[in-house]
């Protein structure tokens, strides 16, 4: 089996920053993309950010654009999302997923991503 576990969530002021952390586990998988989404209560599971494993590319949702950074450590089989200048509107639980094959589906959509973490809880305060 495999596992994805997020850390680093926690409350912090409006301005402030966060990196979060997703760690993968279990069995080897070959990864070709990790995704960071988000869901804040009464709301669907958002995009936030994309990586593809190799390259590096990356994509973000307007939102975070020039806020948020998305990256990866290949040795450390763990991607991390850097979170600057938070807003109130960014709380919400943050999930990792990993995909082990490129689908057919836009990365943007929770389809797209094979493997889940269980979310951290990231509180923007005013």
């Amino acid at each position: 089996q495999v596992q994805l576990v997020e850390s680093g969530g926690r409350p912090v002021q409006a301005g402030g920053s966060l990196r979060l952390s997703c760690a993968a586990s279990g069995r080897p998988f070959s990864t070709y993309a990790m995704g960071w989404f988000r869901q804040a209560p009464g709301k669907e599971r958002e995009f936030v950010a994309t990586i593809l494993w190799r390259g590096g590319m990356t994509d973000y949702t307007d939102s975070v654009k020039g806020r948020f950074t998305i990256s990866r450590d290949d040795f450390d089989r763990t991607g991390y999302l850097q979170m600057n200048s938070l807003k109130p509107e960014d709380t919400a639980v943050y999930y990792c997923a990993a995909s082990a094959y490129r689908h057919s589906d836009n990365y943007k959509n929770t389809a797209a991503y094979d493997y889940w973490g269980q979310g951290t809880q990231v509180t923007v305060s005013s």
